[in-house]
């Protein structure tokens, strides 16, 4: 059983592809976080968790869920984290959660899909999106494959600075960067309503036409990526920047 959670759609669709090649079901944590559902879920095949990388960890709100959801029968649990460059010491997080969750560790492999963070980094064109996107497939697919096989997928030992990136570092991103208080609407808004239904948290309210944030935000940029008018900024850093958005509604 496949589980993704996705802000713009990288991780779903590397999720798709996943299940294409092992013919494994495919489940939205986003839909169910919208839904308020732990869920209880029994799987003859591996469980396979696909999230983007937030500060080089999991997000915690996928975390959270996978803590308080009930997984039976097949206990191997793989990691396939999207990223814009690496993923840190994530592996080490991901192992110690399959511990607590009494699931076997099969693994967690970075796969790199184009930057969509708009809130902090610089993101790349819609060229350059579809060009990583294309190397990013076949990747993926041998990644299902090794899956599909019942094989570990390679060890990568966590060097002094990954440790640093996955650790301090992750903890300081929540505690100041973490906040929904930068998203401005411009009158460019249209009123679709989109936002709201897109933020897997609940997040956002519609209040004479226009969303308002109420301050439970995870920073998947659901948000203003999809947003049809580009009418939706976060501070400064996002204007002029391409909004990457492949999420399937």
């Amino acid at each position: 059983m496949i589980f993704y959670f996705s802000g713009t759609g990288n991780s779903q669709l590397a999720a798709k592809e996943i299940g294409a090649v092992t013919g494994e079901p495919v489940v939205s944590i986003n839909q169910l976080l919208k839904e308020g559902a732990k869920g209880s879920f029994q799987s003859d095949g591996p469980l396979v968790f696909v999230t983007p990388t937030y500060a080089w960890r999991m997000p915690r709100a996928v975390e959270q869920w996978i803590r308080e959801a009930h997984f039976e029968g097949n206990p191997n649990a793989y990691f396939v984290l999207t990223c814009g460059v690496g993923c840190g010491n994530a592996a080490a997080y991901a192992q110690k959660l399959c511990t607590e969750k009494g699931l076997r560790f099969c693994g967690l492999a970075p796969v790199v899909m184009p930057e969509n963070y708009l809130a902090m980094f610089a993101t790349p064109s819609e060229g350059e999106c579809q060009a990583i996107l294309e190397k990013a497939v076949p990747e993926i697919q041998i990644l299902a494959q090794r899956i599909q096989r019942g094989e570990n997928f390679p060890a990568v030992p966590g060097s002094a600075k990954d440790k640093l990136l996955s650790g301090p570092v992750n903890t300081l991103f929540y505690q100041f960067a973490v906040t929904d208080k930068g998203f401005t609407v411009s009158d460019s808004c249209i009123s679709c309503g989109k936002c709201a239904q897109r933020c897997p948290l609940g997040n956002i309210g519609i209040a004479s036409g226009k969303p308002v944030w109420k301050g439970n935000c995870t920073h998947c940029m659901a948000c203003i990526a999809g947003c049809p008018t580009q009418a939706i900024e976060y501070k400064s850093k996002s204007k002029g920047q391409h909004r990457h958005y492949i999420m399937e509604d």
